[in-house]
């Protein structure tokens, strides 16, 4: 009997054979871009489909976002300095047709497009730039990506420079420039309060010029500062209106020889 069912096994087996390659599971985060003899017939998933063996083709796509290491790249600056600088991409498929159909292998395409544009944004820029304002060279960049891989489906999310090496010269003379900037900067601020001390004093002078009170209580303070420290040094204040009729009358009075 079972030599009687040996002529219906092996079609059997060939029609599973086939049903198993017909049916085609896509998880949530994949498309199917199904081919009927060669031609885009549409888009599928996810879940459950089924393709005809041998007459339609399929290529899955995945959708889900792509973290894409972008290699080191030498760059000249616009001052004639030479970095290396090395970036990541995150991009994610948004028209799986236009993704298969549009270019080869857009995984490659994209790689070589962020590559050559990195060079080419930063080398407009000069170092100072580079290092200080990452996240508008981010945006320049991600912005030119996006504009050239919308025509393949792709749509770039961000992009971000991760580092910027200098070779150790260059570090060197970044170091004494920021040491100059500093110093720079010191003595900006010690002049600065010179100048507000100064200014504190002149009005400080006219207030005691215009009453002599207040030049004397300044005197009484000045020798109570003085006495509490240290000193062997004793200090009288004099009204200055004393000390002026003093040397009037020092001029006035003629020396004894003169006497005629």
């Amino acid at each position: 009997m079972i030599g009687d069912l040996i002529p219906y096994l092996a079609p059997t087996v060939v029609l599973l054979l086939i049903l198993g390659s017909a049916i085609k599971i896509l998880p949530e985060y994949e498309r199917g871009v199904v081919f009927f003899l060669g031609r885009f017939q549409g888009v599928k998933g996810p879940g459950l489909i089924l393709v005809i063996p041998g007459i339609q083709q399929i290529v899955r796509v995945d959708l889900r976002v792509v973290v894409l290491d972008v290699p080191s790249q030498d760059v000249i600056s616009k001052d004639n300095v030479t970095v290396r600088v090395n970036a990541v991409l995150y991009f994610r498929v948004v028209d799986p047709e236009r993704s298969i159909i549009r270019v080869e292998d857009f995984n490659s395409a994209t790689s070589q497009l962020a590559q050559t544009t990195l060079r080419s944004v930063l080398g407009k820029h000069d170092l100072d730039e580079m290092l200080s304002e990452r996240d508008k060279l981010n945006a320049d960049i991600q912005e030119i990506i996006d504009a050239q891989t919308e025509e393949w489906g792709i749509k770039v999310a961000n992009v971000e420079i991760k580092h910027v090496d200098l070779n150790e010269s260059m570090i060197r003379a970044i170091a004494r420039q920021a040491e100059a900037e500093r110093e720079r900067r010191a003595k900006v601020i010690h002049a600065e309060g010179e100048l507000q001390a100064s200014k504190k004093l002149v009005e400080a002078a006219e207030v005691m010029s215009a009453n002599s009170g207040a030049m004397q209580l300044r005197y009484l303070q000045t020798l109570a500062d003085m006495s509490s420290s240290n000193s062997s040094t004793i200090v009288f204040p004099l009204p200055m209106d004393m000390m002026k009729t003093f040397m009037e009358k020092q001029v006035k009075t003629p020396p004894s020889g003169e006497q005629g």
